[in-house]
């Protein structure tokens, strides 16, 4: 298997290089590399290459094990920490990242659109995530406000002025001579692309735009009882605005895992216990492992409870939003037969049941035989635990 190049020499920087320098070292070569500029066949092989080597240099904990390792995962394979959904965005991956820059954001219509667009993940939590709430930290592929320029677009002394080819409108008119007499039709500015203004000194990493591509990390609080298809907004980290304008907010779709303890229903939440039939005639109390971290819930088993019959107790399911309160904790009894009664244990259970008129047979044989030659299997022990 061939082996990777180096990402330092990809990019073609010291591995001593500063995160600013890595980036310019990158946006110069995706400026050339990058398919919506390069027509040459290796462009599109070349400009991935440049970017995987951005993606690991550019992301602390994966250039540290890069670095450390050879390898930006570590030695194991996993890279633990944060959460990278670079690729999981909605119409937001690398290539349309690049294709708003090298494009300069411009869109259809009256003027061009300079405020930043949102964009929307999907983050994954567990359940015990949910219930106590969490702090996440994702990294992800954005343009954001140009370090160099301070998202103006402006090199130092440079200055905006109003587009001397549309006079700041943003579109321009062409006249046609048609045997039906003239013809305007309106277009986008080629010299502003639709702002209807114009840099007399760009700034050389974003091209003027005020906002570049890169790869950062935010901090996503999950607030305690979360449900599953609830977004979260951070607000500023969208994409940003062309020189300045609007960023667009990063809207964080949050999907709960809920594993197969707990089955949740609002903020209630259902688990399944065993008890023996003993149990379950008799009565007993149970020791229930509960959702936050090293809670226990006591649940008192009345005498004469049936299969499946459901036991409520408040204030012990998922946290309710806005609130102190949790929802219930409902256990569902999943009621077992015991296969290892001796056989005193079943006499003892034939005298009482013949007392009440049920319908068993008489002493049987310590063979497993009933009276009426029938033999009779012993399942395995399922004696739960956890009783008091």
């Amino acid at each position: 298997m061939e082996a990777k190049a180096d990402y330092y020499e990809v990019l073609g920087v010291s591995r001593d290089a500063d995160a600013r320098t890595i980036k310019r070292a990158f946006l110069k070569k995706a400026r050339t590399l990058h398919p919506d500029v390069n027509k040459a066949p290796d462009a599109e092989e070349k400009f991935k290459e440049v970017n995987e080597a951005y993606s690991v240099l550019s992301d602390e904990r994966k250039r540290a094990n890069y670095d450390r390792y050879g390898d930006p995962d570590g030695p194991s394979g996993f890279g633990g920490g944060g959460v990278d959904v670079s690729d999981i965005f909605g119409g937001f991956g690398m290539d349309d990242i690049f294709s708003s820059f090298f494009g300069g954001g411009a869109a259809s219509g009256r003027a061009a659109r300079t405020a930043g667009r949102d964009m929307g993940i999907t983050l994954r939590v567990t359940l015990a995530e949910a219930a106590a709430g969490c702090t996440k930290t994702v990294a992800y592929d954005r343009l954001a406000p140009c370090d160099d320029c301070n998202g103006s677009g402006c090199a130092e002394g440079g200055h905006v002025t109003t587009c001397s080819r549309c006079h700041g409108t943003g579109r321009v008119v062409t006249v046609q001579q048609t045997i039906l007499g003239q013809m305007q039709t309106q277009s986008e500015c080629p010299v502003c692309h639709g702002t209807g203004h114009s840099i007399d000194h760009p700034c050389e990493t974003c091209g003027g735009q005020g906002r570049t591509p890169n790869h950062e990390t935010v901090k996503v609080d999950i607030p305690a009882g979360v449900h599953s298809g609830q977004s979260l907004k951070v607000e500023g980290f969208g994409e940003a605005g062309i020189r300045g304008d609007r960023s667009g907010d990063l809207i964080v779709r949050v999907e709960v895992v809920e594993g197969e303890r707990f089955q949740r229903e609002g903020d209630d939440l259902y688990c399944m216990e065993d008890v023996t039939a003993l149990e379950a005639m008799c009565g007993c109390t149970l020791d229930v492992e509960g959702v936050m971290a090293d809670e226990h819930v006591s649940v008192c088993v009345p005498a004469g409870s049936q299969n499946a019959q459901h036991i409520e107790v408040e204030g012990y399911g998922m946290p309710r939003q806005g609130s102190h309160a949790r929802g219930k904790l409902v256990v569902v009894l999943n009621v077992v037969v015991p296969g290892d009664l001796s056989s005193a244990d079943l006499e003892t259970i034939r005298v009482i049941a013949a007392a009440r008129g049920e319908r068993v047979p008489g002493e049987a044989a310590d063979s497993g035989e009933d009276l009426f030659g029938h033999r009779h299997g012993r399942a395995a022990s399922a004696k739960p635990k956890h009783r008091k």
